[in-house]
């Protein structure tokens, strides 16, 4: 299974107004980066809690299988193409009696592909997120995007260890982490 971004989550100028505000900011001359390190802080969201905070378009490739496949991010709010890929890549869109698609209660995706002539794999378009826009994220975890933000910024030139956000995000964050059991 190969993922790619289709469109990315649409991180507005208030996120980054919010971040130099806890920052205490007032120059654009760090702007760049400040959205770098945002972005950065929604991955980190992102593999902390397994789901994507921002409403996000993805496409997913998946070998071609009669059973049942799942998608590999959460929550999915809707899947919007199914497209067969033919052995030498070109791409067609299947017939909506050609497979089926779910949304479980739990906000997991899955579909089943029922026929694909001609197809060595077929693509999944599909939209996952938490919120659709950031003013419509829940406040712990906008809260916890600028202080593990504001905490890189602050710590960009020390030696600290960057692997895991620091204990008041993951407190902030918790309620949210979907766990998976093996």
């Amino acid at each position: 299974m190969q993922r790619a971004i289709v469109t990315p989550a649409n991180v507005p100028g208030s996120a980054l107004d919010e971040l130099k505000q806890w920052l205490a900011i007032t120059s654009s001359r760090e702007n760049t980066s400040l959205a770098q390190l945002l972005r950065a802080a929604l991955d980190t969201c992102e593999a902390f809690t397994r789901a994507v905070p921002l409403e996000t378009t993805f496409e997913e490739v998946h070998e071609l299988c009669s059973g049942w496949q799942r998608i590999s991010v959460e929550p999915v709010r809707a899947i919007t193409g199914v497209d067969g890929v033919a052995a030498d890549g070109t791409r067609f869109t299947l017939p909506v009696d050609h497979y089926l698609i779910d949304l479980a209660s739990d906000a997991a995706g899955r579909f089943r592909i029922l026929a694909a002539p001609d197809a060595v794999s077929v693509a999944v378009t599909y939209t996952a997120g938490l919120a659709a826009n950031w003013d419509a994220l829940p406040a712990s975890l906008r809260h916890g995007l600028v202080r593990l933000a504001a905490h890189h910024f602050r710590s960009r030139e020390a030696d600290n260890d960057r692997s895991l956000p620091p204990s008041v995000v993951a407190a902030l964050w918790h309620p949210f982490r979907r766990m998976r059991l093996a």
